[in-house]
């Protein structure tokens, strides 16, 4: 007869993925060994697959486990919540760790407030930041990320979205350019240095170009990097001049040398927004996240 699937088990498999060691699981539930083996059995035998497999001196999870370990996750938040969707949690004993999928503008200026304020109340509570990627909903879906922070396209109709705050692009030069003397240069004065464009697709065009194109202008882009933090980094170490969110020119401007300016256009503003998946909008712990990241937000805003 089939071995049954509960929800002990399914806690053993997501610590096993998670910590890649029968030993180290056992340490995270509190459990012998022994027993942590045997569970490890009774997993093998019902989902018939190894789970784990020798690797050199480590274990690895098999294709199936790695496929399987979202859902998992994703099935033991549902039932924590269930449980938990009527009571007040207990910060001070929270222990819980909360994927965020968070773009590196924003996580420049946000990410250490926001881990400030969580390990002020809860101190079990770790903050797992990562990389934007593909942006899919399906990692909200499938529980591998909690929240996600960033610029967002419209959203499916599982998927519940709050605006976090408003940013606006500023212009940035060296300390010493000869263009960081102008309050406010002018769009002809911003052509003739060149320019440094951030991108995670690689584009060398934005919204300041259809707008130079308007005036009859040209900038030239003599490089484009992946992120924003890239680009003020090497706007400080070059004659390039670089567009970034005005909370990270404000917060790390002077530190790198930098003087920010605002850009003689009406450049769109960027939305930043908080996304999370429906299920989890009755969490009170996922609550106390939302809730602790805008406090955050708005111990962090950025000067006029």
């Amino acid at each position: 007869m089939a071995e049954q699937l509960d929800l002990n088990l399914l806690r053993v498999f997501d610590a096993l993925l998670r910590e890649g060691s029968v030993t180290a699981a056992a340490e995270r539930l509190h459990l012998s060994i022994p027993a942590t083996s045997r569970a490890l059995g009774r997993l093998r035998r019902a989902m018939d697959d190894p789970i784990l497999v020798r690797a050199g001196r480590g274990m690895a999870p098999t294709p199936f486990a790695l496929r399987t370990a979202p859902r998992v996750r994703s099935l033991l938040e549902d039932a924590a919540a269930l449980i938990s969707a009527d009571r007040e949690v207990r910060l001070t004993e929270l222990e819980r760790t909360f994927t965020i999928r968070i773009n590196d503008g924003v996580a420049a200026t946000l990410a250490a407030a926001a881990v400030e304020a969580a390990s002020a109340v809860a101190p079990g509570v770790t903050l797992r930041f990562v990389a934007e990627g593909s942006e899919s909903a399906e990692a909200l879906r499938d529980g591998s990320v909690d929240l996600d922070i960033g610029v967002a396209e419209a959203a499916a109709p599982d998927i519940r979205t709050a605006v976090l705050y408003r940013e606006r692009l500023v212009g940035i030069v060296r300390a010493d350019s000869p263009l960081g003397r102008h309050r406010r240069p002018t769009l002809a004065q911003l052509c003739r240095h060149p320019h440094v464009s951030a991108s995670r697709r690689g584009r060398a065009r934005g919204p300041l170009d259809e707008l130079l194109d308007a005036a009859g202008l040209r900038r030239h882009v003599a490089a484009v990097v992946p992120t924003f933090a890239v680009a003020a980094l090497l706007v400080s170490s070059s004659g390039y001049v670089g567009l970034v969110p005005q909370r990270l020119a404000a917060q790390y401007g002077e530190a790198l040398g930098l003087r920010w300016f605002p850009v003689a256009a009406e450049l769109p503003e960027l939305e930043v927004h908080l996304q999370w998946h429906a299920r989890l909008d009755a969490d009170p712990a996922h609550r106390w996240l939302r809730g602790t990241i805008r406090d955050a937000v708005n111990r962090t805003s950025a000067p006029a």
